[in-house]
């Protein structure tokens, strides 16, 4: 499947990895993992599963509108968590951003992100219409 489209924020794992934020393939649209990181590099309210969770989901959006889609061609999101404990403060994120929406969703906890703040790294499948 070639990539017809790519969108990056130039931020600095994007450079040093050599990855675009989301890419589009024909109707297809894929996000990268995307953690709730300030614009300086810093996690985003390093203790707020919820607010993390939030930013994550308006980035992966951002990446998503900025292809041609909308959060209602998102089908399916991943979420990668340091503690599933804080599933509810998470899933409730998810909730207020795509409503009765709902796309499909797994959340998974993993060991640990790329640095000790972060709680949460999303990514989502969109097809638009």
């Amino acid at each position: 499947m070639p990539i017809d489209e790519r969108f990056s924020t130039g931020n600095r794992w994007e450079r040093t990895y050599g990855y675009s934020r989301s890419v589009r393939s024909g109707r297809t649209i894929l996000t990268t993992g995307t953690v709730s990181m300030n614009e300086d590099g810093t996690p985003f309210v390093p203790d707020d599963a919820h607010a993390q969770a939030l930013r994550c989901l308006q980035i992966v959006e951002r990446g998503v509108l900025a292809l041609g889609g909308t959060r209602e061609d998102v089908l399916r999101t991943r979420f990668f968590v340091t503690c599933i404990d804080r599933a509810d403060d998470f899933g409730r994120a998810h909730r207020e951003l795509f409503g009765d929406h709902a796309p499909c969703l797994t959340m998974v906890e993993v060991a640990r992100l790329m640095e000790p703040g972060f709680l949460v790294e999303i990514e989502a499948d969109a097809m638009t219409r």
